[in-house]
């Protein structure tokens, strides 16, 4: 920061302090006059937006609206005053003329309202010369005083980390914040009534685990007192989804918090939304069938297309996406040959290019490390992965056509993993030696995989019909389709670092 960047904020640290110990004496004279500052609430019979389209559809003639909001702007004429008012629905201009509200609600008004503070206000609504729909206020209250100075109204509030400890200013003074919050919002609400209506039941399972388990990650610990045990924050809904599936419910899903002990980047947050869904009497190409049905319906409600701008990509989220298999991905994406990923060389590769791995690592792990490398961050355009080693997939059935691989697929969109799925294990047998491979990578260093889940194995022995599950996250859906490139833009409060007091 330059010397002259310095003073400029310094200087606007203390005009805020100003301006903060002004209010505060507004406040204090408020009190004096026996006026409270945040006082109950006025019934209001419209918002912002109901009063302009009243107006523009000839509803509005001989009516009195009561409308309440935060105060954006204030400009002072003298004996007029125009603000603009906004609520929950948009903005409206409202008009204040000391002959029409009277000489004492007009000097508390000028004297004692400030932008930022919320006020509830009365009246008829006109056009003026200049064309805008007005409301011409008849009587006006203090809702609620705003201590503090909004953030700068033609800039907004443009520190990053401000933005992210102080949403609600995010919010009150960036409008393109707030409605990448609105679009995530109808984006869940689509999701939801896509599934509601191919008959799903929307369920909710435990968020504290004896056992952390459905997915590889490392997970929060926590103690509960009254049974001195150790419990986890989920890092997945899975295991519990399939015991409902066993129990009857064939078509269940849950969009709820998932915790993962992980780093933090544009792309991760370890607090995040998932939506799991499970479908009994299906297999993992009836998951990536009913998964792009999903995107697709979802996109072109939102944006009437299913082309969808992200960063410097148009996405093209037609159906069908791509199918590529992992080992194909690497020739085709990854620029290796079919020599280079065989059985026989791959481990020249991976000592090449420097790849961690478990001294214990198969095969079929290897080729996903170099996935994870060389191919992930490459696709752009929706593209299912299919073929996916059944050693790094501890609960998905094996393919039928090839016994190697899992029935698996996972969906990538600009460098992203986007959706996981598969075919679910419900051999029991299976199931076991699974965990216990995991359970043996667990010894062996690899602090992600599954530990063995006894009660889980015994809920299997009941019967799980045919099975396909899918986990989609919802955060990073969100940065696609608002186009964000930070996962911290789409979640309403992320987790951030802990300022440390000096």
């Amino acid at each position: 920061m330059t010397k002259k960047e310095n003073i400029e904020v310094r200087n606007a640290e203390t005009e805020t302090l100003k301006e903060d110990e002004i209010r505060l004496k507004k406040v204090e004279q408020m009190i004096e006059n026996g006026i409270n500052p945040w006082p109950a609430y006025k019934k209001t019979n419209a918002t912002c937006k109901k009063i302009i389209y009243d107006f523009e559809h000839e509803l509005s003639e001989n009516k009195e609206y009561s409308v309440a909001g935060r105060l954006m702007t204030i400009r002072d004429h003298g004996k007029t005053v125009f603000a603009n008012l906004r609520d929950r629905s948009g903005d409206l201009q409202i008009y204040i003329k000391k002959d029409l509200v009277g000489e004492k609600e007009f000097d508390f008004f000028v004297n004692q309202i400030d932008v930022g503070d919320i006020i509830w206000v009365k009246g008829s609504v006109f056009k003026t010369k200049m064309g805008q729909i007005t409301l011409k206020v008849s009587d006006l209250a203090l809702q609620s005083k705003c201590l503090h100075p909004l953030p700068e109204k033609f800039h907004g509030l443009v520190d990053v980390e401000q933005r992210y400890r102080q949403r609600y200013l995010d919010l009150i003074s960036n409008p393109e914040s707030k409605e990448k919050f609105i679009t995530r919002s109808k984006i869940i609400q689509n999701i939801r009534k896509f599934l509601l209506d191919k008959d799903f039941l929307e369920v909710e399972t435990p968020m504290l685990h004896p056992i952390p388990g459905g997915a590889a990650a490392r997970p929060f610990v926590t103690h509960h007192n009254t049974y001195n045990m150790d419990l986890y924050l989920r890092i997945a809904p899975e295991l519990y989804l399939k015991r409902l599936v066993i129990g009857g419910f064939e078509r269940v899903f849950e969009i709820n918090r998932n915790f993962r002990n992980e780093g933090i980047s544009t792309k991760h947050n370890p607090e995040f939304t998932m939506l799991e869904f499970y479908m009994a009497y299906g297999n993992y190409k009836d998951g990536m069938e009913l998964t792009e049905k999903m995107i697709n319906e979802t996109v072109k409600n939102l944006f009437d297309s299913s082309y969808v701008k992200f960063d410097e990509h148009t996405l093209d989220f037609s159906t069908p996406f791509r199918r590529l298999t992992m080992k194909d991905s690497l020739i085709e994406i990854g620029g290796f040959s079919k020599q280079e990923i065989s059985e026989e060389n791959i481990d020249k590769l991976i000592k090449k290019h420097d790849i961690e791995i478990t001294k214990i690592a198969r095969y079929g792990a290897k080729i996903s490390a170099l996935f994870e490398n060389f191919v992930e961050d490459k696709i752009i355009q929706p593209t299912f992965i299919i073929g996916y080693p059944i050693e790094i997939s501890p609960l998905a059935k094996r393919d039928q056509e090839n016994k190697n691989f899992a029935a698996r697929f996972e969906l990538f969109v600009a460098g992203m993993e986007l959706a996981n799925g598969f075919t679910e294990l419900n051999d029991p047998f299976d199931q076991a030696e699974r965990f216990k491979a995991q359970v043996e990578a667990r010894g062996a260093g690899d602090q992600e995989a599954h530990h063995y889940d006894e009660n889980y194995v015994k809920a299997l022995e009941y019967g799980l019909p045919p099975t396909v599950g899918v986990g989609v996250g919802i955060d990073r859906l969100c940065m696609l389709l608002t186009d964000t490139t930070s996962i911290k833009d789409v979640i309403l409060f992320p987790t951030l670092k802990k300022i440390e007091k000096k």
